[in-house]
């Protein structure tokens, strides 16, 4: 057997050694596999499409109504504009038939919310009941079938078929009426415009939906006197779902010692060939066994994490136990798999981290999402910006281009060496999201930026970067952010918008304020005194 020039006469002892070993190496490689795939695997999601009408019309006129809520069905399938399954569900008249409904989608785990659309005129007080009973999203598409008006040969019949003008104001009233969530579409279904804004909607739902399944172990506590990353747990839990569990450093610590050597070694190998390896100076045998030291805290914490049930993790640099290093390619590489994080005990941001690349989850060319924090500004007139990091811990999914390992002192933790993946970001619009708790009510902060290059390399920066200048322009987004309260730690996405984001907050019951192209400080400074009322319990 030859390997790397060598040749190495095997016994039957070792022969038997070395497939045992094949075998422990694929067993790993499986698990990391299996563990990537499942982070980001949700259900097997569908939206029910339930149309209203009612019986004044006659038979042949529901039977159309049937007909070409169907076709639109088959069409919105058909497009490749939506991430999720649409099912048709028979056309809602009665009160009992409409309640019934509702509750069966309340029931079905796969469904993750109702797309309404009233064809012709439906009495809204027939949905009272069921929209009361009602947990999840709801989209109110407003459309119509037949795109234009036949003027050549229109007539009444037409007319009180074909009303969803009439008929989704009345549907639109009701929800009014009962101060309800709803998510309102306009426009002809066969759009691709509109269809890709239901697609949008559906991450939303998702989101929603799997908010009651975020649960985040926290390693440790929070940061000493930080104050933005403390929060009411069971606000939370009562808000979103979430569930936030505190483990002492050293069952994390356990977890990781259990590892065989044999597994660290394999996945050694693995960052060594998918990564750049900058030694810069340092002995190469000391800088893999630091490689190893993290290799070795991924494997244990993913094991945790697994076993116990959770999707996101919070750690902090001061509680470190008998961690070797500060958990850092290790956190890298569990974002990376879908795993929520928030550093110093953030566990609000490891929560939205997690939500957030839920929401993105199988989407088709993502640039990412990850945890991230504002460090430093340029502030050169015309070249305003902010440089984003962390310490260690951001999320290879955003970067672009190549991806090395560093090891670089930690004068924080009081610990060896750790080794990080350096990187930087990709260009483009983003999002920065900060959810914060403001003691009587939490708030989300949706900041879009736009991320450049920086100006030159930073050869001596041993961590993970963006840089962007946040709309409408650094000041003002800036001053913004400032007075509206938010966090220096932000959950990032180039995958999700604005919209979505405070679509989510909104089906959640909780503030959003937007900072964006269109924001003054005026009108931020009325919009805040505004929301103190609206959402004062």
């Amino acid at each position: 057997m030859a390997g790397n020039g060598r040749v190495m006469k095997l016994n039957r002892k070792s022969v038997i050694s070395y497939n045992r070993s094949k075998v422990k190496v694929a067993r790993l490689k499986q698990f990391m596999k299996e563990g990537e795939d499942k982070m980001l695997e949700t259900k097997n999601y569908q939206f029910w499409f339930c149309t209203g009408s009612q019986d004044l019309y006659g038979d042949e006129c529901l039977a159309h109504v049937a007909e070409h809520s169907q076709k639109i069905v088959e069409e919105l399938n058909a497009s490749g504009n939506l991430p999720y399954e649409v099912v048709w569900k028979p056309t809602l008249i009665t009160n009992e038939l409409i309640r019934k409904t509702f509750n069966e989608a309340n029931m079905d785990e796969n469904c993750a919310g109702v797309i309404t659309w009233m064809h012709t005129f439906s009495p809204a007080k027939s949905w009272i009941l069921g929209l009361q009973e009602y947990r999840k999203p709801l989209l109110h598409l407003h459309t119509q079938f037949n795109r234009e008006i036949p003027y050549d040969t229109i007539d009444m019949d037409f007319m009180n078929e074909n009303q969803s003008a009439h008929g989704d104001r009345e549907f639109g009233h009701i929800f009014s009426r009962l101060h309800m969530n709803r998510k309102v579409v306009v426009g002809y279904w066969a759009d691709e415009d509109v269809q890709k804004q239901i697609g949008s909607w559906m991450r939303t739902a998702v989101g929603v939906v799997e908010s009651s399944h975020i649960r985040v172990m926290r390693i440790a506590d929070n940061m000493r006197n930080v104050a933005v990353t403390e929060g009411d747990k069971v606000e939370a839990q009562i808000k979103f779902g979430w569930e936030v569990d505190a483990y002492p450093v050293n069952e994390a610590v356990e977890a990781v010692n259990a590892v065989s050597q044999a597994d660290i070694d394999t996945l050694v190998e693995e960052y060594y060939d998918k990564y750049e390896i900058l030694l810069e100076g340092r002995d190469e045998k000391e800088f893999r066994r630091h490689v190893a030291v993290q290799a070795g805290i991924e494997i244990g914490l993913e094991r945790f994490l697994e076993e116990n049930n959770y999707q996101a993790i919070v750690t902090h640099f001061g509680d470190l136990g008998g961690f070797k290093q500060l958990p850092g390619l290790a956190m890298q590489r569990l974002m990376e798999k879908g795993y929520g994080f928030g550093a110093e005990g953030d566990w609000k941001t490891a929560a939205m981290v997690r939500l957030m690349k839920i929401m993105t989850g199988c989407m088709k060319d993502a640039k990412g999402t990850s945890f991230m924090e504002d460090y430093t500004y340029n502030l050169v007139p015309g070249k305003e910006g902010i440089l984003e990091a962390h310490m260690l811990e951001v999320c290879p999914t955003i970067a672009d281009g190549k991806i090395s390992i560093k090891e670089q002192p930690l004068s924080m933790g009081d610990r060896e060496d750790p080794a990080r993946l350096v990187f930087t970001a990709k260009e483009g619009p983003a999002i920065a999201t900060s959810l914060i708790d403001l003691g009587d009510r939490f708030r989300l902060l949706i900041n879009e930026v736009e991320c450049k290059k920086t100006e030159k390399p930073m050869p001596k920066l041993p961590v993970a970067t963006a840089f962007w200048t946040p709309k409408p322009d650094f000041k003002t987004g800036a001053q913004s952010w400032i007075l509206a309260g938010g966090a220096h730690h932000t959950a990032f996405s180039y995958d999700l918008s604005a919209e979505q984001m405070g679509d989510w907050a909104e089906a959640m019951g909780i503030e959003a304020v937007y900072i964006d192209a269109d924001t003054t400080i005026r009108q931020l400074k009325n919009e805040l005194r505004w929301n103190e009322l609206a959402y004062r319990r």
